[in-house]
């Protein structure tokens, strides 16, 4: 009877095991997503940034695909951002949404990226994290999706939130932002968060875009640019490919620039000048129609101002030749291998 009962009581408790961790694998497995909100519960994030994985491991390196896409962790204290204190805003490193000003990190010690606050709370989203037999609260940028890393309540008072971010997933950009208060105050209060107003998008093809990148990025109010290709047919394409001329893409700059510090109109001056828009599907030696003049709007007042540019331009006669540039509604963007970003820069520090 002892022996019976013995080994009834080894069966309830091997069946309570069981149970119990069914239960953490059904529980880590749903889907705890809170959509970031404002005070009114509205959603203040319409765009999306929806690729598929293939895409993504083309975009991406191998490192910022294994913590952005499947919610890995870098090793501590091995991150450029952990001990960097410049100042400026920390962007999404997949859609390039801004996510963390500077004023709010600080030094957790705990050796990743530590911040009080995000630039606006509905550019990030939060979800349980059961992963590991804990629970945590996992943080995702709201606009592609991607693992970012956690936040905790043992952070600085007066919110005492702590964001731990892996620095592989961040961008950093050195922004001379006139009214910096606008974004110190963001961090305190949802009504003063206007940091993010003025940010623009807009898309332009000039040749290659090694040289076209390098010079908008020395424009004051320009906060971001990334190479890729845009215009074609082929989804995720390659450099390689897209130099056969048979995917109809064309290497293109996308820019994120601050309104307030610099106009569309003077963008569209810029790109005048650093090429020949007159020259059709090349630009001096370099020929095919990767290199034609494109003009990709993202909003119909650019549209406007773009065509206005050009009528303006044909008027003045400054080229002996009618302007070839297509202006034509902002497509798919696909972001061009690591090795062509910031390619002047990079090369140049190699000197």
């Amino acid at each position: 009877m002892r022996n019976i009962n013995k080994n009834f009581i080894i069966l309830l408790f091997f069946v309570f095991f069981m149970l119990a961790a069914i239960a953490v694998i059904v529980v880590s497995g749903i889907d705890f997503q809170e959509s970031p909100a404002d005070s009114k519960g509205e959603n203040k994030m319409i765009r999306k940034v929806n690729k598929t994985d293939a895409e993504w491991k083309i975009i991406l390196t191998p490192e910022q695909y294994r913590v952005m896409r499947k919610a890995g962790t870098e090793r501590p204290f091995s991150g450029k951002y952990n001990d960097h204190y410049q100042e400026g805003i920390y962007f999404c490193v997949g859609c390039g949404t801004p996510l963390f000003p500077s004023e709010t990190k600080y030094d957790h010690g705990t050796g990743w990226p530590s911040f009080t606050a995000p630039v606006d709370d509905s550019h990030l989203e939060n979800r349980n994290d059961f992963s590991h037999f804990m629970k945590r609260v996992e943080v995702r940028c709201a606009v592609c999706g991607a693992h970012l890393g956690h936040v905790f309540d043992d952070g600085p008072p007066p919110a005492y939130k702590h964001y731990c971010i892996n620095s592989v997933a961040l961008d950093f950009k050195d922004v001379n932002i006139q009214k910096q208060d606008n974004v110190s105050s963001s961090s305190k209060n949802k009504s003063d968060r206007k940091s993010s107003n003025n940010l623009e998008e807009t898309t332009f093809a000039a040749g290659c875009f090694w040289g076209v990148e390098h010079k908008f990025s020395q424009i004051k109010g320009v906060v971001r640019t990334e190479v890729g290709y845009a215009g074609g047919k082929v989804k995720g394409p390659t450099y390689k490919q897209v130099c056969t001329g048979e995917t109809g893409h064309a290497e293109v700059v996308r820019l994120q620039f601050d309104s307030s510090l610099v106009s569309y109109v003077e963008l569209l001056e810029t790109f005048f000048n650093l090429h020949d828009p007159t020259q059709i599907d090349r630009q001096g030696p370099d020929i095919g129609t990767q290199y034609r003049s494109i003009i990709f709007y993202h909003n119909e007042e650019q549209k406007r101002e773009a065509e206005e540019m050009v009528k303006k331009l044909e008027k003045s006669k400054k080229y002996n030749a009618p302007i070839a540039t297509k202006i034509i509604p902002a497509s798919e963007f696909y972001r061009a291998e690591e090795y062509h970003q910031k390619y002047y820069e990079k090369n140049l520090k190699r000197r």
